[in-house]
């Protein structure tokens, strides 16, 4: 199942690479990571089902790894879909299914996240349609469970992907992605530890709020 979904993420990175031009810009000093100490991937501004797309200039050796290693939430009514939950599930076998209830599937999700594991995540929970809502008409917000993914890690870093957004490529009930497009990326790596000791207070609901507040204050400023 690995090696399956190693030649589907370097697929869709060589798509990526063939059919669309990307302006990446680096946020932080450090412009060269090393990708063995990223273990939380956040990507901001989520706008379509094709953001694989994104996996465009990520080396060969770490998507070796997030074949293995990567974990992420994914809605479950998404998961449950013939096409895109069979595609999901083997680009990413790590991917498991939450539910909006108030029932345990979170709570199941957090079990698998740990140092060792490469955790990605969209905070914000759904999709933003064309017009800067998501598709009940409310206003986009981040929510709280990125700051219980970060409680759970002790060291390595957080890689930030700001996303100009995907609209132009492939908008929520579009059938087929506009081709020969250019992305527009911004990135920034920040050291787990660092941003705990950032965000933290005495009191535990009061770090979950600065967390929120700090990533929705990245949504704004930093996306392209």
């Amino acid at each position: 199942m690995r090696f399956i979904s190693y030649l589907l993420l370097v697929w869709v990175k060589c798509l990526s690479k063939l059919f669309y031009k990307i302006e990446q810009r680096w946020l932080s000093d450090e412009k060269q990571p090393h990708w063995q100490d990223i273990n939380l991937i956040v990507i901001l501004n989520h706008t379509s089902l094709f953001e694989p797309v994104l996996l465009r200039n990520i080396p060969l050796s770490f998507l070796w790894r997030m074949s293995d290693q990567l974990v992420l939430p994914g809605a479950d009514n998404t998961m449950q879909r013939p096409i895109v939950g069979k595609i999901l599930y083997s680009l990413v076998p790590g991917c498991i299914p939450i539910s909006r209830k108030n029932d345990d599937t979170w709570q199941d999700f957090l079990g698998v996240v740990n140092d060792k594991k490469i955790t990605a995540i969209l905070p914000e929970g759904r999709m933003k349609r064309p017009n800067g809502l998501d598709k009940h008409g409310n206003e986009m917000t981040v929510r709280g469970g990125v700051a219980d993914i970060i409680s759970r890690l002790n060291r390595g870093k957080i890689l930030f992907v700001y996303s100009g957004g995907l609209h132009h490529i492939q908008s929520p009930g579009d059938k087929f992605p506009k081709l020969f497009k250019t992305i527009k990326l911004n990135l920034e790596l920040v050291d787990v530890k660092a941003y705990k000791l950032e965000q933290s207070a005495t009191v535990e609901d009061d770090y979950k709020a600065n967390v929120i507040n700090d990533m929705q204050q990245r949504l704004k400023n930093k996306t392209p």
